[in-house]
């Protein structure tokens, strides 16, 4: 399903509704040109999660964790993974106690069974963005059915 978001804030609604409803396992691809908001978007889910600290982009660190909301959040970027992104034992992160979130996660040869791709474009104006969200497998789905279900009063997303 593709929206149309007017402006950053509404993002950041989506975003943070995310947050409320994610469950530990629950894993989001996110995919996008630079710039289009991928860290931004994941500032939300943490707004979302409870998460107090501040949200940096793991670029050149890889993973970050965040451990003090209602469930972890681990934040991961490939971006600028030399290596075969499969062998950095991701998996372990998807299958723990957290919200796995990964930026340019279309890098791993091998993806989850089962996740939301969220892609996100630059719209006509400098703060409109593009989201399309596509979901992979049951607990995919079910996650995607969830976030339809709570985000039923942001008209202007679903």
């Amino acid at each position: 399903m593709k929206k149309i978001l007017k402006d950053i804030k509404e993002t950041e609604r989506l975003a943070k509704k995310i947050g409320k409803i994610a469950l530990p396992q629950d894993i989001l691809i996110l995919t996008g040109d630079l710039g289009a908001g991928k860290t931004t978007f994941t500032k939300g889910i943490a707004q979302g999660l409870g998460i107090k600290q501040m949200i940096k982009s793991p670029t050149y660190t890889i993973m970050r964790e965040y451990r003090d909301g209602r469930i972890p959040l681990f934040h991961m970027d490939l971006y600028r993974v030399e290596m075969d992104a499969d062998e950095l034992g991701l998996e372990e992160y998807f299958a723990s106690n957290g919200l796995s979130v990964v930026e340019w996660g279309k890098m791993l040869a091998e993806l989850p069974e089962s996740y939301i791709e969220i892609i996100l474009k630059k719209g006509a104006k400098e703060s409109q963005r593009i989201v399309d969200f596509q979901a992979f497998g049951l607990r995919g789905k079910k996650f995607y059915q969830r976030i339809v279900e709570s985000s039923k009063n942001l008209s202007t997303i679903f």
